[in-house]
């Protein structure tokens, strides 16, 4: 039997935010945060880290599953998302940028974004005894695809080395900032160790797919249960892709 293909979320920030605000989009309010959940539990979907999913990804398992992302580390994904991904029993990764823990989202300033704590050192830590997974997101949230390849490498080669160092856990899935990627730092990806690799192309994702550029179904502040609903079980991303 094909496992149909498996939707893999994006989320980065989850707070309800004001009208007007830039980018909001970006923010997911916790309401509409538990309703998805829930929805996903009522559908009789599993939300899965991406080491979880990868067995579904590569075929070795079947079954009706979703994976969860969150992009960048925010405070708010602890303070907001792991509670509720605890009381539905599902699993999520979260991915890192290794040189800003404890930081803010300085790579949004210029676009008018508010600035929003990132992840300190022991927040980062609940997280991972919480039951889900950390993965590499750069040393400092750089277009990978547009600058020099050798510092492109330190900050895919080295990101994976200070969390696993940090955080005394092993770091296996890496996810391209900006979904700014080419063939060369695909091969560079592969090269540091990595199983997988998350872009920002909408897409859900197929048993088969190259697991270094994987799709993803982005959700937004505006992905009410109808939307979850046709982004998981249609083909509205893929139309997208």
């Amino acid at each position: 039997m094909q496992q149909k293909p498996i939707p893999i979320l994006m989320y980065h920030s989850i707070a309800a935010m004001p009208k007007g605000t830039v980018m909001r989009s970006l923010h997911v309010p916790p309401k509409l945060f538990r309703l998805q959940m829930w929805l996903l539990k009522i559908l009789g979907y599993k939300g899965l880290s991406m080491s979880d999913l990868q067995p579904y990804l590569t075929g070795k398992k079947q079954g009706k599953v979703v994976g969860i992302t969150f992009d960048d580390g925010f405070k708010n994904n602890l303070i907001q998302a792991l509670p509720i991904l605890k009381k539905f029993g599902f699993t999520a990764t979260n991915y890192i940028i290794s040189q800003n823990i404890g930081g803010i989202n300085h790579w949004d300033l210029n676009k008018g974004i508010s600035e929003n704590p990132l992840m300190d050192e022991n927040e980062v830590k609940q997280w991972i005894n919480g039951g889900m997974e950390i993965g590499s997101h750069t040393q400092n949230h750089v277009r990978l695809a547009e600058i020099d390849i050798e510092l492109a490498t330190q900050e895919i080669t080295k990101s994976k080395l200070d969390l696993e160092k940090q955080f005394d856990c092993s770091v296996e899935h890496f996810c391209y900032p900006y979904g700014s990627y080419n063939d060369e730092i695909v091969a560079i990806t592969k090269k540091a160790g990595y199983s997988t690799a998350t872009t920002v192309d909408r897409s859900r994702a197929k048993s088969g797919d190259n697991l270094f550029t994987l799709p993803r179904v982005p959700i937004t502040h505006r992905t009410f249960l109808h939307l979850l609903i046709m982004k998981i079980l249609s083909k509205y991303e893929d139309n997208h892709g």
